[in-house]
């Protein structure tokens, strides 16, 4: 896989980065730019914004991981501050996620609390460590679709996990952590369910779905929770509180203290801290990426490795939680108007502000209103678009993400995971058999060729090398889920002043789901910065799978030659809708 460029203006020299240079935390970046009173305000506003939409959430969180609702809002305030005061992007906003409930809640079940403690103070060291041998790069590496199957698996087991509170059901036994036991007992148990709770969880879910369709700037999620609460006391309904089951929530952060450490008790939860640092390293990047994308900045990603797990041992030593970066609270900082790392240390501050002023009233907030929060999240981080999108492209992406969802929902996120990995590493193996039988005009590696002799050569052009206007790639090779996120970060530097880019991909025999992805995403930056992109030289079944990823028009346009692309741009000749056509 390779990849080359003709700038305005020639090539760009790079040279390796110093340790410095890699692990300097942004908000040292931002700094030194320059940082006004203007950016402050922003910052300010962008805090106070999430931190409104994180203070039910984390709560919610903690409560469905098996914890009480209290250590998910130390997780927020200690882990949040860490993340944006030592991260490697300028956006992230840190604490406790839904992705993690399973996890939690399968080793407080096992383990007790203090083994969620110790297993994530150890996670907090896997992820420093993995941040200083750089395996931040590697991680970007997962398929595509292994990212959509355990994030459905995900927002597939967090719904589940919430049933009980959304309907007030009451249960003989304890409620089983596996899947489908749960189900089982739930089911065993619907004569209990109580129609005030339903009630409570309807309206819930109702306002939220409607100040998110006519007020989206509105804090919908903690108007739900607020209305839930007047409601439920105002008409002494007969539901389940926080107050009735926790007792409340403390108006203070406890004073920090190491976990309850032994051999055996560390030995016992290590396959539960490695769990840990897998999924925050992945959705901490994940979300790190989407902000890139958001933005057009970059993030380093194993200095956020590092910050992450700094994090992790922050909240640990306060009774907290797993943090990670969170991509639904990362993107309401950036829509809000956070310009810098301090907007997320801002929405911890303003979160504690809330624990010490409201904590009494927290009490009040009914469970059932908490889980039809949960409920909330989990429809919108299924991805079912691209769900669906991933099913009819492929059979073998159709597997790859098959196998990560059901594995992950029936039997461990870890475990889908590595297997969705793996398969997706042998479809890879499979389809460069399959491209070295049948594409004899593009071979996967280019072999060294004379200079002449080969009637292939044409005169070198030194008029595209000086064009201000265009900006010209060739990709030669498989683009796939190895190569995707190298290229993708190429791609993404779109945002200078260029009237068009050229991305050629004559000499690609094939692309997976992942690397088609990955220039959708480049397609909706260009289109949003108003640069035309033209997509020439793809073949049919190259073209198919971009067109499947929403590489289409008016985002992309397509023609059969770098030149054509180039006379389209300098308005030299008129558009060729026929390139256009979607092959069949």
């Amino acid at each position: 896989m390779s990849i080359t460029s003709e700038r305005a203006g020639g090539l760009r020299q790079f040279r390796q980065p110093t340790f410095t240079e890699l692990y300097l935390p942004k908000l040292v970046t931002v700094w030194r730019e320059g940082y006004g009173l203007a950016d402050f305000r922003a910052d300010l506003f962008a805090g106070l914004t999430v931190a409104i939409v994180a203070l039910p959430l984390s709560m919610a969180i903690a409560i469905a991981s098996g914890v009480t609702p209290d250590r998910g809002l130390y997780t927020a305030v200690v882990g949040g501050f860490i993340v944006s005061l030592l991260g490697g992007s300028r956006f992230q906003i840190g604490g406790p996620a839904g992705a993690f409930i399973v996890l939690v809640a399968v080793t407080a079940e096992r383990h007790g609390v203090d083994g969620v403690i110790l297993a994530t103070m150890m996670a907090g060291l896997f992820l420093i460590a993995a941040g200083l041998l750089r395996v931040g790069t590697y991680i970007k590496f997962i398929p595509y679709p292994v990212t959509v199957g355990f994030t459905a698996g995900i927002a597939v087991i967090i719904f589940a996990s919430q049933l009980r509170d959304l309907g007030g059901i009451t249960l003989s036994a304890k409620e089983p952590s596996e899947f489908v036991p749960k189900l089982a007992a739930l089911a065993g148990g619907l004569h209990t369910v109580n129609p005030s709770a339903v009630a409570i969880a309807a309206v819930s879910i109702l306002v939220i779905a409607v100040l998110r369709r006519w007020r989206p700037s509105w804090p919908g999620i903690l108007i739900a929770v607020v209305l839930a609460a007047v409601l439920s006391a105002a008409l002494s309904l007969p539901v389940e509180t926080i107050g009735t089951r926790f007792g409340g929530i403390p108006r203070e952060l406890p004073s920090p203290a190491l976990p309850a450490f032994s051999l055996e008790k560390a030995k016992a939860v290590l396959p539960d801290a490695i769990a840990f640092a897998l999924l925050a390293a992945i959705e901490s990047l994940l979300s790190a990426v989407v902000a890139d994308g958001m933005t057009g900045r970059r993030h380093r990603s194993n200095c956020e490795l590092v910050a992450q797990g700094v994090a992790n041992i922050g909240s640990a030593l306060f009774g907290g939680v797993c943090v990670t970066g969170l991509i639904a609270r990362t993107a309401t900082n950036i829509r809000a108007g956070g310009r810098s790392p301090l907007a997320g240390m801002l929405h911890s501050i303003f979160l504690m502000l809330f624990m010490l002023i409201g904590a009494p009233l927290a009490s009040y907030i009914p469970l059932a209103a908490l889980a039809a929060v949960l409920v909330v999240v989990a429809w919108t981080m299924a991805e079912k678009q691209e769900f669906a999108i991933l099913l009819r492209s492929s059979w073998g992406d159709a597997v790859v993400l098959l196998a990560t969802f059901l594995l992950t929902v029936f039997r461990d996120l870890t475990e889908g995971i590595l297997v969705g990995f793996a398969l997706g590493a042998v479809l890879f193996i499979h389809r460069m058999a399959e491209m070295t039988g049948i594409e004899e005009r593009s071979p996967l590696v280019l072999a060294d060729r004379p200079d002449d002799g080969n009637g292939e050569r044409v005169p070198y052009d030194s008029a595209l090398a000086v064009d201000r206007d265009v900006l010209v790639y060739r990709i030669r090779g498989a683009f796939f889920f190895g190569a995707a996120s190298a290229i993708g970060n190429v791609l993404d530097g779109v945002a200078d002043a260029r009237k068009g880019i050229v991305v050629d991909f004559a000499a690609v025999p094939f692309l997976d789901s992942t690397a088609a992805n990955v220039l959708g995403r480049v397609a909706a930056k260009a289109h949003r910065q108003g640069i035309r992109l033209f997509v020439t030289g793809a073949s049919p079944t190259v073209r198919r799978a971009l067109l499947t990823h929403g590489v289409l028009p008016p985002r992309a346009r397509y023609r059969e030659t770098i030149e054509r692309a180039i006379a389209d741009i300098k308005g030299a000749s008129a558009p060729a809708a026929s390139d256009d056509a979607v092959p069949a």
